[in-house]
């Protein structure tokens, strides 16, 4: 006569749900020691949900000229009113912010990719390279950056468009991702793990990748996220200046017809109250992003906290 054996407690296989919901609390936990981070990430959130919802109760066809009534102060039918265009600011709102977002982004993504291929080839090989590499990004620099995209843009026939924006933006983009990566990649490179490495016989790439890049990561976050802020702001500043795509409803070319049209002057508040709000909510909603993700990549300021 047998008798099954049962399994003890201590045999049996732990749930995964109990590991999900401790992987869970510590991420909860770490959001609670880093504030900025969390604050940050609800500021973005807030926006793309102001979006997402945007795109179901918003026609986009009303983001065109006049497609409404012009100069209408807000009421049920027009949330944000309407300009003298005869735009429909809500539309506008929602239509411009991906828009403008997407010039930031895309700039930000070639700036600290490109510039970061430059920093980890110059910082770890050295030499006449590096020196080219360092002497180029310095005079660039020097330069102010605004100015060179005002005369890229002033010599474009025809008017900017929103992909023509992206790139004049995206030319200088890479050229503070490229210094400061580059100070980071000559500090990691005189560390014991990767002199071991060489030692071990790995090759440049093979070190770049396994090594100095993996412990890169927060740091290129940060970086990221402040590229793309840069990038945001450079096309609002030649949007500003009536150097943007006149027929795109962007957050700066809303700004500049504000401008044009003296809404301020005129009392036409519904006009600039929204762009500056969005423009507000995601500038700090990148910046404590930006100050979470430096907390992680450094030390100094986690162990402080």
């Amino acid at each position: 006569m047998s008798t099954a054996v049962q399994a003890r407690p201590a045999d049996r296989p732990r749930p995964a749900t109990g590991v999900r919901a401790g992987a869970v609390g510590a991420a909860l936990g770490y959001l609670r020691r880093n504030p900025a981070l969390l604050i940050g990430a609800l500021f973005l959130f807030a926006l793309f949900l102001f979006v997402a919802v945007g795109k179901l109760t918003a026609d986009a066809e009303e983001a065109r000229p006049l497609s409404v009534r012009s100069l209408q102060p807000p009421s049920s039918e027009l949330p944000f009113g309407s300009d003298k265009q005869g735009r429909n600011l809500y539309a506008v709102m929602v239509e411009g912010t991906p828009l403008t977002l997407r010039i930031g982004l895309i700039a930000g993504v070639f700036g600290v990719v490109f510039g970061s291929v430059l920093a980890f080839v110059s910082a770890y090989y050295g030499g006449l390279l590096d020196a080219a590499i360092k002497g180029v990004v310095d005079v660039g620099l020097t330069i102010p950056g605004l100015l060179i995209l005002i005369i890229i843009a002033m010599n474009v026939r025809g008017g900017l468009t929103v992909n023509q924006m992206t790139v004049v933006v995206a030319v200088l983009a890479w050229l503070y991702p490229a210094r400061t990566i580059r100070a980071q990649v000559l500090t990691l490179k005189q560390r014991g793990y990767v002199q071991i490495a060489r030692l071990s016989g790995m090759g440049g790439p093979e070190v770049i990748f396994r090594e100095l890049l993996p412990n890169l990561l927060p740091y290129l976050g940060a970086s990221l996220v402040g590229s793309v802020s840069a990038g945001v702001l450079a096309a609002i500043g030649l949007e500003l200046l009536g150097l943007g795509p006149f027929e795109a409803p962007t957050l700066g070319m809303t700004l500049y017809w504000v401008n044009y049209n003296a809404a301020i002057i005129n009392g036409w508040w519904w006009w600039w109250v929204p762009p500056i709000v969005v423009i507000a909510v995601l500038f700090i909603g990148l910046f404590l992003v930006a100050v979470g993700l430096d907390e992680i990549a450094n030390p100094r300021i986690r162990n402080r906290a």
